[in-house]
């Protein structure tokens, strides 16, 4: 697979979680073990663009895929955007909530409607599966607003 632009020629047993193989053999501590149940969006990762919960995943299913964490995507308009509008605190989350969005927008450009058009409701909605235990939402939200304009 390619990680971050990084081609990884990896013998991997048929049981690792995506979230393990990224953190554990590779050194990418951005992935984050949440729940490592698929419902808190802490490990969410980008492959092929799609964002997707690398604790649910196994890692054999991403042979000859594409894989992007936090660390492929600096710098990032959006992490600048989080910063700006506070959304982060402890920054546990951020790195999951950061891959979600700029998958969140891939969809949403995908479907040919204007990311203006973004209102904090459906940015809401579509963020719903990345949990933030400091409540740092409002700042999230803001963020993908202010990158979306």
């Amino acid at each position: 697979m390619r990680v971050n632009g990084a081609e990884e020629k990896l013998d991997v047993e048929p049981w690792v979680s995506l979230a393990d193989l990224l953190r554990d053999r590779l050194g990418l501590t951005g992935v984050k073990k949440g729940c490592d149940q698929g419902a808190c969006g802490a490990c969410t990762v980008l492959a092929d663009g799609m964002r997707i919960n690398s604790c649910l995943a196994l890692a054999v299913q991403y042979d000859g895929k594409e894989i992007t964490t936090v660390e492929g995507v600096t710098p990032h308009p959006l992490q600048e955007a989080f910063v700006r509008h506070d959304g982060l605190q402890c920054g546990y989350c951020t790195p999951g909530q950061i891959c979600s969005a700029i998958g969140m927008l891939a969809e949403h450009a995908a479907s040919g409607a204007d990311p203006a058009a973004l209102d904090e409701a459906e940015i809401r909605e579509r963020m719903s599966g990345n949990l933030c235990r400091c409540g740092a939402y409002n700042g999230i939200v803001d963020a993908i607003k202010d990158v979306t304009r």
